[in-house]
């Protein structure tokens, strides 16, 4: 789990498959209770600003109990999306009883964290489905690209080259496991770009 540490001391941990049982059930309650989610995005007048529930800017806040370790958690839930992007512990109030209340500085923080998590992991994302390198012939050059299409039933990727004008010369469907390397495609090439066997 990567945990994310805010200037304001806050201690934000990216939600992801296989984490603590702590996110887990902080995730399984922030769902519960995140029924909201399908609504169109608040106008200023429809915006909520409550100790524990903040709703702004296309993001939600909500600061729930954990009941594993008797502290507080927060998570946040951009409009529209199922799940939350960040799940993490929450500050204690002075009463170190009570969470600490929302307030607009926390919230700010909490989406911009939020935002580059989102943003990071998109990076992430497409930088695993799109790959391309520069290839050089006696003919030209050649940059040759490789973008997969993760279908649930039937993923595949398209393996394309591009001439030296950024113009497509070919692309032919290939498996999405096809590995794109410097020898594979001069193979292409040299084989006029027929679909690798």
């Amino acid at each position: 789990m990567s945990a994310l540490y805010l200037s304001s001391g806050l201690v934000l941990q990216h939600s992801t498959p296989g984490n603590n049982d702590f996110v887990s059930d902080t995730l399984s309650d922030a769902n519960n209770q995140f029924d909201e989610q399908d609504e169109p995005a608040l106008t200023e007048s429809e915006a909520i600003h409550e100790p524990r529930l903040w709703k702004d800017k296309g993001w939600t806040a909500r600061v729930m109990k954990n009941d594993d370790d008797e502290g507080w958690a927060v998570a946040m839930l951009k409009d529209g999306e199922p799940e939350p992007a960040l799940v993490g512990p929450w500050t204690m109030g002075r009463d170190k009883k009570n969470p600490k209340p929302l307030d607009v500085n926390a919230f700010n923080t909490l989406v911009k964290t939020a935002s580059e998590v989102i943003r990071r992991h998109e990076q992430q994302l497409y930088a695993q489905l799109n790959k391309s390198l520069m290839v050089s012939t006696d003919e030209a050059d050649y940059k040759v690209l490789l973008k997969i299409i993760p279908d649930e039933d039937d993923p595949f990727a398209y393996l394309s080259a591009e001439d030296s004008a950024g113009e497509v010369v070919a692309q032919v469907k290939v498996s999405p496991n096809f590995k794109l390397n410097r020898q594979n495609a001069l193979k292409w090439i040299e084989n006029e770009f027929r679909r690798p066997e």
